[in-house]
């Protein structure tokens, strides 16, 4: 059988998918081919990321598709209702980069309250003249230890993120409609560990009482963050996003960061993704990454492995 990782896999994905008796094929085939290129070839998978999508129109013209396949969390690029209704099973590997983005979230964390973003710009163009002049810009720094920190979807990579912000000695709130409370245990290198629960509450009062606050939710119909939400958030709020592209109202935020009522953003995903818009691109209080949560050799070597034990079960 045939697998094709139009989006790339880890080295030990194909080992394992290799070693289950799979021929893996990781051509990169173009959006319009890929029906094409699955008939031709014979594909009986199909892996992907963020970037390829598998909506009705590949479904309808891949009869011989039996196994989709996303590594990662997201589902929004694959029609998996639809799938499911042909019999074809639609497979994810939720848990595999909870970490990695949780550690991308406190990089933005780091840098907005440190104007690492900025500094880092404006270093090799002003450090050697300027050196006094930046010190002085950037030395009203904020320490993370203490800060309240409001976790919007406190699904897998929420938790993980709880716990990193447990270890720094943040306060963790939470709000998700779907999880009213979450044991979160935060481990430690020698074995101990402690657990804490953390209660869902309403957005608004997040919004209200957050210093920091980051989103781990799925694709939306709507903005979770918008003019209206902002207006109600602490002054000098930090806001981090690494989920999903659209569910900030980005003209809001720069207004808001504009007039100071948020003191910095940190973007890993974007409304017009790929192609962000310049405002966003170019402002000096928004640390910027091009969508790379999960793109970190363990998650990818975690998601390989977790998508071929998958195949390997449901198709042998």
């Amino acid at each position: 059988m045939k697998v094709l990782a139009n989006d790339g896999i880890s080295k030990s994905g194909i080992l394992a998918l290799e070693k289950g008796g799979f021929e893996v094929i990781t051509t990169k085939v173009a959006q319009e081919q890929v029906a094409n290129f699955v008939n031709e070839n014979n594909v009986d998978v199909v892996l992907v990321r963020s970037a390829t999508k598998v909506r009705k129109d590949i479904i309808d013209a891949c009869p011989g598709l039996k196994i989709i396949g996303r590594g990662g969390v997201g589902m929004d690029n694959i029609d998996v209702d639809y799938a499911k209704s042909k019999g074809i099973h639609v497979i994810n590997t939720p848990a595999s980069s909870s970490e990695s983005v949780a550690e991308l979230v406190f990089g933005h964390l780091f840098s907005g309250v440190r104007f690492l973003h900025d500094s880092n710009r404006n270093m090799p163009l002003e450090g050697d003249s300027n050196f006094d002049g930046l010190k002085k810009a950037y030395a009203n720094g904020t320490e993370l230890r203490g800060k309240t920190l409001g976790i919007v979807g406190i699904g897998r990579i929420g938790q993980a993120t709880a716990k990193m912000a447990l270890g720094l000695g943040m306060k963790v709130i939470a709000a998700d409609s779907f999880i009213p409370q979450v044991n979160v245990k935060v481990e430690f290198f020698d074995g101990q560990s402690i657990t804490t629960t953390i209660v869902s509450q309403s957005l608004e009062s997040l919004f209200k009482e957050a210093d920091f606050i980051t989103l781990h939710v799925p694709a939306q119909d709507g903005y979770i963050i918008g003019e209206k939400e902002l207006a109600i958030m602490k002054d000098g709020v930090g806001i981090v996003n690494c989920a999903r592209g659209g569910v900030i109202d980005e003209v809001a935020l720069v207004k808001a960061l504009d007039s100071g009522k948020v003191a910095f953003a940190g973007l890993d995903v974007f409304e017009s993704e790929p192609k962000p818009e310049m405002a966003i691109l170019m402002h000096t209080k928004i640390s910027l990454t091009p969508h790379i949560g999960a793109a970190t050799g363990e998650a990818q070597d975690r998601i390989g492995t977790e998508l071929a034990s998958q195949i390997i079960t449901l198709l042998s």
